[in-house]
């Protein structure tokens, strides 16, 4: 049985530190958030994750339960990369990769098994080209009338959620500017592939480096976000950039997805990551990341303990804590130090200087 106490404990403190470096209203709420856990600790495991039968609910969409959620693909619906495209990116982000790890103290080991942290980032290994910067947003909000249309206020602390998330790996972000279109249609269907196209050539702005932001009502389609990879900029431009639902902000309704942190995943794909759980337990391809234990499958809630590649195959428990799992937003704190190499890797050979 999973340890939701230690569990718990564990994301406390680092939610609750990661707090202090964000505007005051976000401290303020980290502090509540820390406030509420440590009341739950006392009144016990039963409320750390919902049962596998007890039915949930996100926007107008009603799952038999969050795992049904989970195995359902709405928590991500980034598209998965084909077997030969994983070769080709590999073959390319391979070698500067493994020329960053002599830089990296401890690599040689995983982390510590079921630990969040897997040391500070640094903005980057070493080797040529990007390590760590500075990231240009524009933030495009799609509206019906006033559903959907968030404050200027929201939008800076999703962009500070960004900037906590991979500020200690060297990266910022910088809201730009904001957009506002008022077009029911694309609010409620930017799901469907010639709705989303014809949004984003008429609202993109920037090249490749520039972090595009789109958000509207997806969520009663099933869905919560999506990104595209930075190698496909190339083939399609004007698609480049990252989809969430309006509700996946901070403090956004669409708990317990609503602390900003679909976007700190959804970015992570938009700089060149993978599901920690990509390859299930084939630790030698998976995510193509040396510092993320193998997972079977997704997580969900946040099961501190549990270990889905065990016996011949064990190489720890599984990444819970990792922005690129499927885990509740509160349970998400980290991005790790290969992923951050992945990161620059996958930022300099495709989006710096194009």
């Amino acid at each position: 049985m999973y340890n939701f106490f230690s569990c718990r404990q564990a994301v406390v403190y680092r939610r609750a530190t990661r707090g202090f470096a964000m505007r005051p209203k976000i401290r303020t709420r980290a502090i509540s958030i820390a406030s509420g856990v440590l009341l739950m600790l006392f009144l016990g495991s039963a409320f750390a994750q919902r049962s596998e039968n007890q039915p949930f609910q996100l926007g107008t969409q009603i799952w038999p339960s969050q795992k049904a959620f989970i195995d359902s693909g709405g928590r991500c619906a980034t598209r998965q990369p084909s077997e030969d495209e994983l070769r080709q990116i590999d073959e390319k982000l391979g070698p500067i990769m493994r020329a960053m790890a002599p830089t990296r103290p401890g690599l040689n080991q995983k982390k510590p098994s079921g630990t969040p942290g897997g040391g500070p980032g640094g903005g980057g290994g070493g080797g040529g080209g990007v390590t760590g910067g500075n990231i240009e947003v524009y933030f495009h909000v799609i509206h019906d009338v006033l559903t959907g249309r968030l404050s200027d206020a929201t939008i800076n602390s999703q962009i500070d959620v960004l900037n906590a998330s991979l500020g200690g790996h060297g990266w910022t972000f910088t809201l730009m500017g904001i957009t506002h279109t008022d077009d029911d249609n694309w609010f409620n269907n930017m799901s469907s592939t010639s709705v989303e196209a014809a949004a984003k050539t008429q609202l993109r702005v920037g090249g490749s480096q520039t972090l595009n932001i789109y958000s509207s009502n997806i969520l009663d389609n099933g869905l919560l976000g999506w990104a595209t990879f930075p190698w496909w900029y190339d083939n399609n431009p004007d698609n480049d950039g990252i989809v969430i639902d309006y509700r996946s902000v901070p403090d956004g309704g669409a708990g317990p997805y609503d602390e900003g942190d679909t976007a700190a995943h959804e970015v992570g794909h938009w700089m060149g990551l993978y599901h920690t759980f990509q390859g299930g337990c084939n630790e030698k391809r998976g995510d193509f990341v040396s510092d993320t234990p193998a997972e079977r499958e997704p997580a969900w809630g946040c099961p501190y303990g549990r270990n889905t590649c065990g016996g011949r195959k064990d190489t720890g428990d599984d990444p819970i804590f990792n922005f690129m799992d499927y885990t509740d937003d509160f349970c998400m704190i980290e991005f790790t130090v290969r992923q951050d190499d992945r990161m620059d890797a996958a930022y300099s050979t495709y989006r710096h200087g194009n």
